[in-house]
């Protein structure tokens, strides 16, 4: 058993909004007070975490003068540097004021798509002064209730202009800055366009800058559309676009839950982790995640502990899964390869599809073979219980 204790080289990061969350819900008031972004910092600190990530107005609120926003930035670099926390993300909030009800970038109102982009352009450069390499974009208001208020051809269109716009000022600017794409598949809006990581990533293609766009997969926002997590993990991945991560946990079919990391489908945050482990993700694991309602300022830190230990204590049961002598072996028996079709590496050719259309298969041979996955899942249910 190893420590479980997070360390830089962990890379967890939480969000103002996360710790910072004071219990409201739509169906009751705050239970915890606002904690200032100073206070946060600290608290991170405290609870071992590497970084600090932000929407604009979790730091400056919207209606803040000059002077005002000078004053809160100082102290939050204060902070920082009193505390070693680094920001590794920023982003924007186009969601929560009125003028974005219809939407932001895909807004029918010229006039708030103009005024998104304003919000946008002024909350890059303070991402950017305070350290910002990855630029996230969740556009929880770009979608509609009912289909006949927009077209989707020119609410994508829209959203691509805009995308456009922010990629080309951070290039005027010399920003050394990628975007990413959260999706989601409702709320709060009834349906929000490009719901899925593997949407996302179709659209990307389409911008003028596709190697400066990736996406951010959000374990919740996977599970709500009823897909599997780790599978949109891997395709970003294998695109190389996994630019950022969002990590909680959420239950198939329900709202946006948000719960600490691991605390409801275990098995999946396994295999979650076991993928970003194997594969050598470097990125910055950040928990986008809430404390239940009950809990007080010591319960937040309780939650925001737990987040990590959960990776840690993951991380190491992926390295046992990795080096368990039966569940290896049965590993190499699955994936037996008897170099029989050798030829077929190395892609296309047209001797390789002429051998190919002659060959002979004993489909059932092929149908007999026993794979034996429920031994193998059992042993891994074993594993995560502790009885291996």
């Amino acid at each position: 058993m190893g420590s479980y204790d997070p360390k830089p080289e962990d890379r967890f990061t939480f969000g103002l909004w996360t710790v910072g969350n004071t219990g409201r819900d739509p169906f009751g008031r705050e239970v915890r007070d606002a904690l200032s972004p100073v206070d946060i910092v600290h608290m991170l600190a405290d609870a071992g975490a590497y970084g600090v990530n932000f929407h604009d107005n979790d730091l400056v609120p919207i209606d803040a003068t000059f002077a005002e926003r000078d004053q809160i930035v100082a102290d939050f670099k204060q902070a920082l540097e009193q505390t070693g926390l680094v920001v590794p993300m920023a982003t924007t909030n186009l969601f929560f004021d009125p003028a974005f009800k219809d939407g932001a970038f895909t807004s029918n109102d010229p006039r708030v798509r103009a005024y998104a982009l304003h919000k946008t352009l002024h909350a890059i450069d303070l991402g950017v002064e305070l350290g910002a390499k990855v630029y996230v974009f969740w556009g929880g208001r770009e979608g509609t209730e009912t289909d006949s208020s927009k077209s989707p051809a020119d609410a994508l269109k829209r959203f691509r202009e805009a995308l456009n716009f922010v990629c080309e000022y951070a290039l005027d600017q010399g920003y050394d800055l990628k975007f990413a794409l959260e999706a989601k598949p409702n709320e709060p809006r009834s349906n929000i366009y490009l719901p899925t990581t593997g949407a996302m990533l179709g659209f990307i293609e389409t911008l003028d800058h596709p190697e400066m766009v990736g996406v951010n997969p959000e374990v919740a926002h996977e599970h709500m559309a009823g897909l599997n997590f780790t599978h949109a993990v891997a395709q970003a991945w294998d695109a190389g676009k996994l630019f950022h991560i969002d990590l909680n946990d959420q239950l198939f079919g329900r709202y946006d839950q948000d719960f600490r990391f691991g605390a409801e489908m275990l098995k999946q945050a396994f295999y979650l982790v076991k993928f970003l482990e194997d594969v050598g993700y470097d990125g910055m694991k950040h928990f986008d995640a809430h404390a239940y309602r009950t809990e007080g300022r010591e319960g937040v830190k309780d939650f925001a502990r737990g987040c990590m230990r959960t990776y840690l204590i993951l991380k190491e049961k992926a390295a046992q899964f990795n080096q368990d002598s039966e569940i290896q072996a049965m590993l190499q028996e699955i994936h037996a390869d008897d170099s029989a079709l050798s030829w077929l590496a190395g892609g296309f050719s047209a001797d390789k599809a002429r051998r190919l259309k002659e060959q002979a298969f004993d489909r059932a041979a092929l149908g007999a073979r026993d794979l034996r996955y429920e031994r193998l899942d059992q042993l891994t249910i074993e594993l995560l219980l502790g009885a291996r």
